[in-house]
C-alpha cells in the first residue's frame, strides 16, 4: 500500500467524516471541474505519484478542506 501525502490523508480523513467513498469523489469533480478523473488518478494524486493544481484545489472546494 502506497503512502499517501498530507493532502492525501486530509482527503482520505475529510471523505472518512462524510461517510463517502472515492467513487463519489471522483464523480463530484468530473461534474464540478468538467475534466477526466477517475479512480486510478485519485489515488496517484493522494499517494503524491500524480500533481494537479487544479484538481486538488476542486478536491478542497467540495471537501471544505484548507490548504
Amino acid at each position: 500500500m502506497a503512502k499517501h501525502t498530507e493532502f492525501g490523508k486530509q482527503v482520505k480523513k475529510a471523505l472518512i467524516d462524510r461517510e463517502q467513498t472515492g467513487a463519489w469523489l471522483v464523480g463530484q469533480v468530473r461534474a464540478q471541474s468538467g475534466m477526466y478523473f477517475d479512480d486510478a488518478y485519485l489515488s496517484k494524486l493522494l499517494c503524491g505519484k500524480k500533481e494537479s493544481e487544479r484538481l486538488e484545489a476542486v478536491i478542497r472546494e467540495i471537501l471544505g478542506l484548507r490548504p
